[in-house]
């Protein structure tokens, strides 16, 4: 399969691209001058229509990592725009398979995190006000429309905690050490894998919402759907991160 990756020189970009090249041809887009890649590269803004519908041709999928968090303005192009862009790209070239991506916190904002537990992905979006997460929950409403108005599915796959398995714990002892919504960076690379594999006619609509982290213990959000759906695992648990060492 022929894809196309947006912002592919952000943090998550080179696990994708390692689960993704040995089975898939890439064609790999940023802002910033090509990284030491074998794939093919176009230097590419993510807020230049034109040049994210020339990328798009040929290819079979799309691939969304384009993200930026502090600068208003800035934020609200790529984060918002940036996933009109990549829709209409899509639509033109007739490319049925999307796969976007956002922060936990563009449906399960403060109102459900700081109260709820067993979060899933189907719950109706309070994102919140924040910038981030505000205009990435943009981005993901303007996939949904566009997926109820072109025959194009979307797949997002929210995270929001990154960590190695082996990273030693940073944070001072305590109940609430651990993110509940963390996952591995190669666990993470491997969702985008499941979601390519994933035949969209299974998918229960056009446009779906997938939790990615570890299975752990508190119990706060759900990561149900995407093992069932995507047939994804988490191979690392982290679990040194929650268990206590027993008391000598």
């Amino acid at each position: 399969m022929n894809i196309l990756l947006l912002g592919a020189n952000g943090m998550l970009g080179p696990y994708v691209i390692k689960a993704l090249e040995n089975e898939h041809k890439l064609r790999l887009t940023d802002i910033n001058d090509p990284p030491d890649t074998n794939h093919e590269y176009i230097k590419l803004d993510v807020l230049d229509l034109d040049g994210v519908i020339a990328a798009a041709k040929g290819m079979d999928a799309i691939v969304n990592l384009s993200v930026l968090r502090p600068h208003r303005k800035v934020a609200f192009d790529v984060n918002a725009v940036g996933c009109y862009n990549a829709m209409r790209a899509a639509v033109e070239h007739k490319i049925n398979k999307v796969i976007n991506t956002g922060p936990h916190f563009t449906i399960a904002g403060p109102t459900y995190e700081d109260f709820d537990f067993n979060i899933n992905p189907e719950i109706p979006s309070q994102s919140g006000t924040g910038l981030y997460a505000h205009t990435k929950s943009l981005g993901q409403e303007i996939c949904r429309v566009f997926s109820e108005n072109h025959d194009v599915y979307v797949m997002t796959l929210l995270f929001y905690h990154f960590r190695e398995p082996d990273d030693p714990i940073a944070l001072p002892p305590g109940p609430y050490n651990f993110v509940p919504f963390s996952v591995t960076w190669e666990d993470a690379g491997a969702a985008f894998s499941a979601a390519i594999k994933m035949d969209v006619d299974q998918l229960e609509s056009n446009c779906e919402i997938f939790n990615v982290f570890a299975d752990l213990p508190h119990g706060q959000f759900s990561n149900e759907k995407t093992k069932r759906i995507l047939g994804w695992k988490p191979t690392d648990n982290m679990d040194k991160h929650w268990r206590r060492s027993a008391q000598k």
